[in-house]
């Protein structure tokens, strides 16, 4: 699309203003909102001044100015459906004021993570279907004060909530209870209409949607929306973020993607489905291969493995990530791959034809910046079919066996590999991907934001976190 057929849907559908949206380290959107009278089409070409010592761990106050550039290429702008008045939203790629492209740009980086699979002659084109978790709650409340530490999150569906007195309205007791979720139907299912109406805004903000359905916990659903080339496909997860929390929020509820909100059931996931294509032609596929994997997938699965734990700290990049990847709720952490086994932290899932072959990590989760997440399982992918690796030992042929029965001895005994215990360990093997020369992320990610990435976390979340006492610590030492 040019900026003049642009301009012309924008006055054809009567838009009164343009919302500029970018993405910031954390994945975090930000916005800036014009009155299309002030909006030219010179503005497409030259860009939007702004601020960006203002956004965490990007630039200084000294050195401050950045360039927002429209992107109306990949076409994934779409008309606000909550403002009041008709707004287009469209997403921008962050620049420097001499219009290179900003290294710490997340969007920018995914960019480039696609040039560079067109460099290497692997592929021309990569394909992302991410599958988005979430929890819908009725109420939470957070308290961090010097004296308390606590939170307390509620849903109508809570199991605890059967002695519950709901004033006029009645307590029906149907609820789904701890792992009860998947998949019931109303009235144990209390959120069929509210999804049914994200579904509806989704449409309207231009994507497409297929599985529809209440996860294994209580208050958890997922709407599963059409894979994408990279950069769509991280655009799309925006997007369907912001649909999910502003519906929610407008039926007077709370959305949360966080991964682990809730004490001993599921948690959510970013289950990532994947595959590289070259000339039209799906390069995963293999007629004859194991699941038709062909043996640049499984080089490609060897590349994630043998990456996995400086992975983890983009794809699982909070905290609260590591407490979802635990034994006895379906987050496998197991580094194996097999067909149609869930268990297994590389699913590859069942389709007919060679446009459905594809890999399914299911360890990443929504805390990840979808622009990051994508490009560094790209990366890491890439590598592993450039150097022709092979999935390390104990599972280079696939487990097909319920790995979720395997005990940590069993694990351990049989050489099986795990992905990192806590974000601090995630971190730390980006900290050693720093030192080398030859890493993977540095094929497109540079020093500089690799350095900040790492203070970041440290800074934002390792540290504060790991300094904070825990209400079960009351529980397990007050009395010693």
């Amino acid at each position: 699309m040019t900026a003049i057929e642009f301009m012309s849907e924008c006055k054809e559908k009567e838009i009164e203003f343009i919302d500029f949206r970018f993405t910031d380290i954390k994945g975090v959107n930000h916005h800036v909102c014009y009155d299309i009278d002030a909006i030219e089409e010179d503005t497409f070409k030259n860009g939007l001044p702004f601020d960006g010592s203002s956004i965490p761990a990007w630039k200084t106050i000294n050195d401050s100015d950045m360039v927002l550039m429209p992107d109306i290429e990949i076409g994934t702008h779409f008309e606000d459906p909550f403002t009041a008045d008709p707004t287009m939203v469209i997403f921008c790629d962050v620049l420097n004021t001499d219009y290179t492209s900003y290294d710490k740009c997340p969007r920018g980086i995914a960019k480039n993570t696609l040039k560079y699979l067109a460099e290497s002659g692997i592929g021309d084109v990569a394909y992302f279907g991410p599958e988005n978790e979430f929890f819908v709650f009725d109420n939470i409340v957070i308290k961090d004060e010097v004296n308390a530490q606590a939170y307390e999150v509620d849903t109508s569906e809570g199991g605890w909530n059967d002695y519950a007195d709901f004033g006029d309205e009645l307590n029906t007791g149907h609820r789904p209870r701890t792992k009860g979720g998947y998949f019931p139907v109303a009235p144990v299912d209390s959120m069929v209409d509210l999804r049914a109406e994200m579904v509806k805004t989704l449409k309207e903000v231009g994507l497409e949607t297929f599985v529809v359905h209440h996860e294994v916990a209580q208050a958890q659903g997922e709407i599963v929306v059409k894979f994408g080339t990279l950069v769509e496909a991280a655009d799309n997860v925006q997007k369907l973020k912001y649909v999910v929390k502003m519906v929610a929020h407008l039926n007077g509820k709370t959305a949360t993607f966080m991964p682990k909100p809730l004490y001993g059931d599921n948690g959510n996931g970013m289950h990532v489905h994947q595959s590289v294509w070259k000339n039209g032609k799906n390069t995963f596929y293999d007629e004859n291969g194991y699941a038709h994997l062909s043996d640049t997938a499984k080089k490609y699965i060897a590349g994630v493995f043998a990456h996995a734990d400086a992975v983890t700290a983009f794809t699982d990049a909070s905290m609260n990530s590591y407490k979802r990847l635990q034994p006895g709720f379906e987050a496998p952490n197991i580094l194996a791959y097999s067909a149609k086994n869930r268990s297994a932290c590389c699913r590859i899932p069942f389709g007919a034809g060679e446009k459905a072959v594809r890999t399914e990590f299911k360890f990443p989760d929504s805390t990840a910046n979808p622009y990051l997440a994508f490009s560094v399982m790209l990366l890491a992918g890439l590598d592993g079919i450039k150097n022709n690796m092979e999935v390390y030992e104990a599972a280079r042929k696939p487990l097909d066996e319920d790995l979720f029965e395997l005990s940590l001895d069993e694990i351990k005994e049989r050489g099986i590999k795990t992905l990192p215990a806590t974000l601090r360990e995630a971190v730390e093997a980006v900290e050693v991907e720093l030192k080398d020369d030859n890493s993977f992320l540095k094929a497109v990610m540079s020093d500089e934001f690799i350095k900040s990435y790492i203070d970041y976390k440290f800074e934002t979340e390792i540290i504060p976190i790991e300094g904070r006492p825990h209400p079960y610590e009351f529980i397990t030492q007050y009395s010693c």
